[in-house]
């Protein structure tokens, strides 16, 4: 066929989860930009920002089967989010907010979708250099988020 590669076979296409395994670990948050205006945009009040804008969480990304498990682990507040790919789910956020979350893969970034009261965030976690990043969208306010994988 014209689109065979030279000296054979098409690449096996990798399955969506082989292509979360890159994520997991434990990684410890050590850089953050933006991070209060974010939370602004979210409508998070003044004292859980100051607490939140304070701490060092660690995330801990796990694979079992065809569930992913995101734990956020930190002194303000522990977090876990059990999902399937492309599967709506409902969560209940750090700072309480009662969200319909959808977590694709879309060119190796992990993007959730979090929606409510007509309302929507992403939060797109990719790999760059061996240092996740987390990259949180709320209208036009955009806070970064880098994480470095535990030893």
């Amino acid at each position: 066929t014209p689109y065979a590669r030279p000296g054979g076979s098409h690449p096996p296409s990798l399955h969506p989860l082989t292509m979360v395994d890159a994520f997991v670990g434990t990684w410890k948050l050590v850089d953050t930009a933006n991070f209060d205006d974010y939370m602004k945009a979210l409508g998070v009040g003044f004292a859980t920002r100051q607490m939140a804008g304070l701490t060092k969480p660690t995330t801990i990304i796990e694979v079992q089967g065809d569930k992913v498990t995101v734990k956020t682990q930190s002194t303000f507040k522990n977090t876990e989010i059990s999902f399937k790919l492309g599967e709506e789910f409902d969560e209940t956020t750090a700072d309480d907010r009662h969200v319909k979350s959808i977590v694709t893969l879309d060119g190796g970034k992990l993007v959730h979708l979090q929606k409510w009261e007509g309302k929507e965030t992403t939060l797109v976690r990719e790999l760059k250099d061996g240092k996740l990043i987390l990259t949180l969208t709320m209208g036009n306010v955009v806070s970064t988020r880098t994480y470095e994988k535990a030893t």
